[in-house]
């Protein structure tokens, strides 16, 4: 008999596009979250946080989605190590939360704090630190996976380690993760000390970035509608965590706490039209933007809210591109030059980034589905507009794919299988322990089908 109650619900990932009627369960418990397992009539099944990931990794329009964000237990705690064991729903705001005060940091962040334990590991997330401190899953030490069979199974590196690895960056198509046991850093202070540089072109961008790797953690915001001369023209950032004695600086006038009251208040949805960002709008924010910093080198003390997640200071700041949604087209590629001929693309096709950023990875490679390898990696958010957009697209993942780049799983919404397959050649290998535990490939989603990972 059912004990568990399914609705059909609208789900999207933080695009919105595409948006999808999912059948799905809500449970409060890791026993809950078996009952919906077993209650799922044969059907396909796929775990969904907060939906952050922006296009279908985490939507399943034909199956059972279970929604593990109530899954959000502190299970324990090594005060000396800082080995934390956590349910799969707590996200990474809630751990800084809690143990910022204690000392500890969670040692990769993405860009927002609003992602749970269990995406941060099946999209194998990254940071603005990845040249020094690699992956989320680099500092995953085990996890309880709940497999096809139903069986919940412990894996770690020594333990399993074939079902680690592939759950590691395996976009939740292994199994529904349970919890997991997270190695925290030890941090004096929760501040950031940062320098801040303008750059007026692509080239000044790569000079600075080579006299960066000093610094943790360094990321660009960059102008994607200039060309010519100015082409990539930008603000780099570049800091590394405050020591005690640098955080009892850190300070905010009036101007600024006004400001941050102001962001507290706004929500995306009160700008939610299609007509609010076009190229001509985008032009003007990115001339404010960019001569809002003056030249030369400027350095600071920082909370590190600003400095990791600027936008979650805006509440549903995605709705800002109204009904359309929005794609996020993001790559990383070996060559440089290759990030030359991709801006050249996107400024000539007028369909101007509103957000665009640009970081150097490092050397880590987890192979498999994971995103990051040693490259530029360039993000860019892009108003949905259409088959033009997606015919743009197409040429930039042919470019991607020719110099050996590849697209983040976790942004997209409509890579092609073909071209999936070229710009990941350890697929294969990562199927075949993939179906040693999950013959009949009962964990699906939207993009596994799309891209050939599963039966349509």
């Amino acid at each position: 008999m059912t004990t568990t109650s399914w609705a059909s619900r609208p789900l999207a990932g933080w695009g919105r596009y595409p948006i999808v009627e999912a059948l799905c369960a809500r449970p409060e418990s890791q026993l809950q979250t078996l009952n919906a397992f077993n209650d799922r009539q044969g059907d396909a099944m796929l775990a969904h946080g907060f939906g952050r990931s922006y296009g279908d990794a985490a939507l399943l329009s034909e199956g059972r989605v279970v929604l593990t964000r109530r899954l959000k237990k502190m299970l324990a705690f090594d005060e000396v190590s800082g080995v934390l064991q956590v349910e799969a729903g707590v996200t990474i705001g809630e751990l800084i939360e809690v143990f910022l005060p204690r000392g500890w940091f969670v040692p990769v962040v993405p860009g927002t704090q609003f992602v749970s334990v269990g995406g941060a590991i099946g999209c194998n997330i990254h940071g603005k630190n990845h040249g020094h401190a690699g992956c989320f899953g680099d500092h995953v030490r085990a996890m309880e996976v709940l497999l096809a069979s139903g069986e919940v199974v412990r894996c770690s590196r020594k333990q399993h380690d074939d079902l680690f690895w592939a759950t590691i960056g395996g976009m939740g198509l292994t199994g529904i993760i349970l919890n997991a046991e997270i190695q925290l850093q030890a941090v004096q202070s929760g501040a950031i000390d940062m320098e801040s540089i303008r750059f007026n072109n692509l080239d000044e961008f790569f000079q600075i970035s080579e006299e960066s790797t000093g610094y943790f953690h360094t990321v660009s915001w960059i102008d994607c509608v200039k060309g010519g001369a100015q082409m990539g023209r930008g603000i780099f950032m570049r800091g590394r965590h405050a020591s005690a004695q640098q955080a009892a600086t850190l300070s905010e006038g009036p101007l600024e706490r006004v400001v941050e009251l102001v962001q507290r208040a706004l929500d995306g949805r009160v700008f939610e039209s299609n007509m609010l960002l076009n190229r001509a709008t985008i032009r003007l924010f990115n001339e404010a933007y960019y001569h809002k910093h003056p030249a030369g080198e400027h350095h600071s003390v920082v909370g590190y809210q600003p400095f990791f997640f600027p936008l979650d200071a805006v509440e549903n700041w995605n709705y800002v591109y109204g009904k359309r949604g929005f794609l996020q087209y993001q790559m990383v590629v070996p060559e440089r030059e290759a990030v030359r001929d991709i801006l050249k693309v996107i400024s000539e096709s007028k369909m101007a980034s509103f957000l665009a950023v640009i970081k150097e990875f490092g050397d880590q490679d987890h192979g498999g589905l994971s995103f990051p390898c040693a490259g530029t990696t360039l993000a860019l958010d892009f108003p949905n507009f259409g088959e033009p957009l997606l015919k743009m697209m197409d040429r930039l993942d042919a470019l991607v794919a020719e110099v050996g780049g590849r697209i983040y799983l976790g942004k997209d919404a409509r890579l092609s299988a073909e071209m999936f397959r070229r710009m990941y050649p350890q697929w294969e290998a990562w199927r075949e322990v993939r179906d040693r535990w999950d013959p009949q490939g009962v964990f699906q989603s939207d993009l596994s089908r799309r891209l050939g990972l599963t039966p349509a």
